[in-house]
């Protein structure tokens, strides 16, 4: 059986890790991108304005981990969403398909008890490599 590459993919374009893991991890082809918070990449810290801001700026952080990796939105096919308030699910729906627009991926949305940082909203995605074709 021959061997898999695994990759890690980094940039400071998005936050650095706040624990021991990776921004994301290449296997083959598939892309594993750790939890994104909507943290802003040059202080680390909490965007100000709620779960709106952090969604977004959760998404524009995997956006650059996507592109790290030569891929972009149109590449993830699996997205889990973890809110600290699961009221807040249709605020970042809203967001969501700001950067989503059509052949969605896969998705789970969960409420929490708390999130790092006491983040309002954190996003994990895994991605494929390469161009995709709808059947």
């Amino acid at each position: 059986m021959s061997s898999l590459i695994r990759k890690v993919i980094s940039t400071t374009k998005a936050p650095a890790a706040i624990g021991p893991y990776s921004q994301a991890v290449l296997v083959d082809r598939t892309l594993y991108i750790s939890g994104q918070l909507g943290l802003d990449p040059s202080s680390g810290q909490l965007v100000p304005g709620g779960v709106k801001e952090e969604a977004k700026q959760a998404l524009t952080n995997i956006g650059e981990i996507l592109k790290a990796a030569g891929c972009d939105f149109s590449n993830v096919v699996k997205t889990t969403v973890l809110l600290a308030d699961i009221n807040d699910f249709s605020t970042v729906n809203d967001i969501y398909k700001q950067y989503f627009k059509s052949h969605f991926p896969a998705r789970a949305a969960y409420q929490v008890a708390a999130l790092p940082r006491g983040g309002r909203v954190e996003i994990e995605a895994v991605a494929v490599q390469g161009p995709l074709t709808s059947a």
